[in-house]
C-alpha cells in the first residue's frame, strides 16, 4: 500500500518510537517496533544492531540474519550498518485480515557465539481501503400493498481497515418512497435499514432504483456504493379496460370466413396472472351474432364464422367482456357494432312475364310483344338496373312501371329478310364492377302472302334449233317466291296469244309445277323463225299474287335446204347449151351461174367451182359470183364443143349443193337472136351492175312469195275440220321431211323475170333477153333434198319449164 508520509518523517517517527520502546522495555527480552503498513521497499525501520548492543563491525563475521515466522520475507538487516529495513511492502489487511491488531514476529540470529534476539513488529493500519458492499446490486421485491413504515434489511458495507478507518455511516440517494436508518452491531459495525416512507403503486412505477453509499472514518474518508433495485410486486388492484367503450366497424359482405374482422385489445395495468385476460361474449350478445362471428377467448380477435350477406342481415351488435386471471378476478367490457356494407354480389334478375311468339310478319308498329320485369337484391347503385336489347333489331323497350318494361315493335317486320329473332334481354346494374344477366327469347314470324313471285330475269331469249322433236324441253323458267308454304307454291301459265290464228298453247306447253317449257311441234326456220309471248307465275296464297315474264323464242336455222340454180335457164333438159364466137377475147364473160338458198345467211352463202371441165386452161370460174370467163383466146386446136359442169355449194354443215351442165359451142360468126327474143344493144357501162340488180330483185320476189305461201298455209291449217291435220298441212307446203324430192316451188306471175341468159359482151355491148310475155308462169324445181353434191347427169340438173 501506498504510504501517506514522507520518508524522513517516518525515520524520525520510527527513531523516536524505538527509543521510547527501548527505554520502556530495556529490561524485556523482546524488542518491539511499530511501523505503518504500506511502507516502501528499502525503508529503514530501526538500527537493530544499536538497539541490540551489537558491534556493527562484527555483524558480517557473526553472520547476522533475520528469521520471520511467515511465508514471506518482509524485512531484512543490513550487515554493514545493522539497520532493519523493508524488503517487501506490508499490507496489514492481507497479513492480519481478521485481527484488529497486527504483529509481525521475527528472530535476529548471530553466530560466534550464537545468540537469538526476539523482535516484534507492530503493523499499524492506514486508511488505504474504501468501504465496499458484498454485492454491487441489491434486489428487493416489495408488494405494492406494503404499508408505509415497513423496514427492509439490506446488506451492510465492509471495510478491511480498522478503527476509525472502518465504515462509520451510510447515505441513501434521494427518494420519495424510501429512507434509511443506521444501526450499530454488537461488534461495533455499522449497517442500514431501508424504510418505506410512502405506499407504492406498481402501475405508476414498477421499479425503484436507489444508491446506498457507505463512508469510513479515515482522513480523508473513503466510500463505497451499492445499487438497490426495488421491484414493486403487483396486486390485482386494476380491472381490465378497453381503449374505447364502444366500437363501430364496417365489413364488406361476403368477407371470407376465417378472416380477421377486428382485434379487441383490453389492457390491465397489473402484471402476471393479474393482467392475463380472457375474452367472452356477454349475455346481451344474440345467438345470431355469436354464430356469425368467432371471438378468440385469449387474444380478443374477432373473425368471420358464418356467411356475411348484406341482403339477409346488415348490422350485428355484440358486448365483449374481458376478465383477468387474478385471485379476485376483475373485468371490463365494451360494445361493438359491426355494419355490413353492401357489395355488388347479386346479379340482376330478369323475369319474362309474357311473351307472344309466333306473330305475323305484318304486325303493326307499337304492338306489344313481351312484358319483362327486372330486379336486383343489392342496394344503392348496386341495385339500380338498366335493361336493354340489341340495337340492330326492329324492337324497342318501353318502361311501363317501376322495373317493368314492354317490348314493342318499332319497325315493320319482314319474315323474308329475317324469319326469326333471337332477342337477348340484358340487364346490368350500376355497381362497380357492374354485374349483368341476360335471357334470350326466340320470336318467330308467321308468313303472310306479301311477296309476288319473282323470275331471275325479266326477259328470256331461248334459241331453238329448227327441226326439233315435238315435246323437246326448251328451258326451265323457274320463279322464286320468298314466302312460305301455300304462299310459296307456284303455278305456271302461258298467257294466251294468237299469231296468225294460232294459239301459243298449241305451239308450246309449260309444266305448271316446275316451269319447264316444252315445244309441241317441230319448227321450220324457213316458215317461222321467232315467237314472242308471256308466261305467268302465280302463288297459292290468299289472295294469290302473280308476275309474268316475256319469252322470246328464236328458231335457229339448220342447213336443211340445198341451193337452187336459177340461172342459166335450162329450157331443154338439164344441159344448157350456149354458143360463143370463136374470136372471143381473153377475160370475156361466157356465162354466169346464179344459185339461191332459202336457209339463213350463214348457211345460204354460195360458192361455185368447176366439177368437170373439158379444158381447165381455157375457162375460169369466180367462186363467189359464178361468172365464167375465158382465160385465153380460142386456138384452132381447141375443140368446138366445151362441156362445163359447175357445182353451187352452200356454207352449211354438212354442205348441200346443186350442179348445172353448160355445153359451149364455138361459132365463127355472131350469134343470132332467138325468134322470141329481141336483142337490145346497150352500152356496157349502163349494165355493169346488172348482176347485182338481178340478185336483189330475185331475192325480193322470192321473199314475198315465201311470206304469201306461209300465210296461206296457216289459214288453211286453222280451219276446224282440218285442225288435227294442221301440222302436216303446214309442212306439206315446204317439204316432206322423209321425202327425197323437194317440193319447194317458187311461183311468180310477175313481169320481173328475165331470161337470165347472158350473152357475150362484145366491145362494151351487152345482150339482154326481153321479159317473157305476161301471163306466163315459171316454175323452178329444186334438186333432191338430203343429198350432198348432186349427180352431174342431165336428170339431176335443175330444169326450167314454161307453162302457157
Amino acid at each position: 500500500m501506498e504510504g501517506f508520509v514522507c520518508s524522513q518523517y517516518w525515520k524520525r517517527y520510527v527513531s523516536t518510537i524505538l527509543l521510547f520502546v527501548a527505554t520502556l522495555y530495556s529490561t524485556s527480552a523482546v524488542t518491539h517496533y511499530s511501523v505503518p503498513e504500506e511502507l516502501e521497499e528499502g525503508t529503514v525501520v530501526a538500527n537493530l544492531a544499536g538497539d541490540l548492543g551489537l558491534d556493527v563491525k562484527t555483524l558480517v563475521d557473526r553472520k547476522m540474519r533475520i528469521e520471520i515466522i511467515t511465508n514471506r520475507k518482509y524485512l531484512d538487516v543490513k550487515k554493514e550498518t545493522g539497520e532493519l529495513y523493508i524488503v517487501e511492502r506490508i499490507d496489514r489487511e492481507s497479513l492480519c485480515p481478521t485481527k484488529t491488531s497486527c504483529y509481525l514476529k521475527m528472530e535476529a540470529i548471530i553466530e560466534n557465539p550464537k545468540r537469538i534476539f526476539y523482535i516484534e513488529l507492530e503493523i499499524m493500519d492506514i486508511n488505504d481501503n474504501a468501504p465496499h458492499f458484498r454485492r454491487d446490486t441489491i434486489d428487493l421485491d416489495i408488494s405494492e400493498a406494503t404499508q408505509a413504515g415497513e423496514r427492509f434489511s439490506v446488506s451492510n458495507a465492509v471495510d478491511p481497515d480498522v478503527g476509525s478507518n472502518s465504515v462509520k455511516t451510510y447515505h441513501l440517494s434521494e427518494s420519495d418512497f424510501f429512507t434509511i436508518e443506521i444501526q450499530t452491531g454488537r461488534d461495533g459495525s455499522k449497517f442500514a435499514d431501508l424504510i418505506l416512507k410512502n405506499t407504492l403503486d406498481r402501475e405508476q412505477q414498477a421499479v425503484h432504483y436507489l444508491i446506498l453509499t457507505a463512508v469510513d472514518g479515515g482522513m480523508p474518508s473513503r466510500s463505497g456504493t451499492a445499487s438497490i433495485i426495488v421491484h414493486v410486486l403487483d396486486t390485482n388492484d386494476n380491472a381490465p379496460t378497453f381503449e374505447e367503450e364502444s366500437y363501430q366497424i364496417s365489413v364488406m359482405e361476403n368477407f371470407p370466413i376465417g378472416n380477421l374482422v377486428f382485434h379487441l385489445n383490453a389492457t390491465d395495468l397489473d402484471e402476471g396472472s393479474n393482467s392475463d385476460l380472457k375474452y367472452s361474449y356477454s349475455l346481451y350478445t344474440s345467438e345470431k351474432t355469436q354464430e356469425t362471428f368467432n371471438l378468440n377467448l385469449n387474444t380478443g380477435e374477432i373473425t368471420v364464422k358464418g356467411v356475411l350477406n348484406y341482403e339477409d342481415f346488415n348490422i350485428y351488435d355484440m358486448e365483449v367482456i374481458a376478465n383477468d386471471k387474478g385471485a379476485n378476478s376483475l373485468s371490463g367490457k365494451c360494445k361493438l357494432k359491426i355494419v355490413i356494407e353492401d357489395m355488388n354480389d347479386n346479379h340482376p334478375e330478369i323475369s319474362i312475364k309474357s311473351f307472344q311468339s309466333p306473330v305475323n310478319e305484318n304486325t303493326e308498329v307499337d304492338t306489344v310483344i313481351a312484358v319483362v320485369s327486372v330486379s336486383d337484391k343489392d342496394s344503392g347503385d348496386n341495385g339500380v338496373v338498366d335493361l336493354h336489347i340489341p340495337d340492330n333489331m326492329p324492337f324497342k323497350l318501353r318502361e311501363s312501371s317501376d322495373n317493368y318494361y314492354e317490348l314493342v315493335v318499332s319497325e315493320p317486320l319482314d319474315r323474308e329478310k329475317v324469319p326469326e329473332y333471337d332477342i337477348t334481354f340484358t340487364v346490368t346494374d350500376r355497381g362497380s364492377p357492374p354485374l349483368s344477366d341476360n335471357e334470350t327469347m326466340t320470336l318467330e314470324l308467321l308468313d303472310v302472302n306479301d311477296n309476288v313471285p319473282q323470275f331471275p330475269l325479266s326477259f328470256y331469249t331461248i334459241r331453238v334449233m329448227e327441226n326439233n322433236a315435238p315435246g323437246a324441253l326448251l328451258s326451265s323458267l323457274t320463279a322464286f317466291d320468298p314466302d312460305l308454304h301455300e304462299n310459296q307454291y307456284l303455278v305456271y301459265f302461258i298467257l294466251e296469244k294468237e299469231i296468225a290464228n294460232t294459239s301459243m298453247s298449241m305451239l308450246f306447253s309449260i309444266n305448271p309445277e316446275n316451269g319447264n317449257l316444252y315445244a309441241l311441234k317441230t319448227f321450220d326456220y324457213e316458215i317461222e323463225n321467232e315467237f314472242l309471248f308471256h308466261i305467268e307465275a302465280r302463288d297459292s296464297g290468299s289472295p294469290p299474287l302473280s308476275s309474268n315474264v316475256t319469252v322470246h323464242i328464236i328458231i335457229v336455222d339448220q342447213n336443211d335446204n340445198a341451193p337452187v340454180i336459177v340461172s342459166p335457164w335450162r329450157a331443154h333438159g338439164s344441159v344448157v347449151e350456149e354458143k360463143i364466137p370463136r374470136s372471143t377475147d381473153k377475160g370475156s364473160l361466157v356465162s354466169k351461174v346464179i344459185a339461191l338458198d332459202t336457209d339463213s345467211v350463214h348457211n345460204s352463202r354460195i360458192t361455185y367451182q368447176f366439177l368437170q371441165v373439158t379444158d381447165a386452161t381455157l375457162f375460169s370460174l369466180d367462186q363467189y359470183n359464178g361468172e365464167i370467163r375465158t382465160m385465153r383466146m380460142f386456138s384452132y386446136r381447141d375443140p368446138r364443143h366445151q362441156r362445163l359442169v359447175v357445182v353451187a355449194k352452200d356454207n352449211g354443215e354438212p354442205a348441200l349443193s346443186a350442179t348445172v351442165t353448160i355445153k359451149l359451142s364455138t361459132v365463127e360468126t355472131a350469134v343470132k337472136a332467138y325468134s322470141d327474143m329481141t336483142e337490145v344493144p346497150l352500152e356496157y357501162d349502163i349494165f355493169s351492175d346488172l348482176n347485182l340488180y338481178l340478185v336483189i330483185g330475185l331475192g325480193s320476189v322470192s321473199f314475198l312469195l315465201l311470206i304469201t305461201i306461209l300465210v296461206t298455209i296457216v289459214l288453211k291449217c286453222q280451219k276446224p275440220k282440218h285442225s288435227k291435220a294442221a301440222a302436216p298441212c303446214r309442212n306439206s307446203v315446204i317439204s316432206d321431211r322423209n321425202s327425197s324430192i323437194a317440193d319447194s316451188t317458187l311461183v311468180s306471175n310477175d313481169a320481173y323475170w328475165y331470161s337470165l341468159f347472158l350473152a357475150e359482151t362484145r366491145k362494151g355491148k351487152m345482150v339482154v333477153r326481153q321479159p317473157v310475155p305476161k301471163g306466163s308462169r315459171y316454175i323452178v324445181s329444186s334438186l333432191p333434198r338430203g343429198t350432198g353434191l348432186t349427180d352431174t347427169s342431165d336428170s339431176a340438173a335443175s330444169t326450167l319449164q314454161e307453162f302457157g
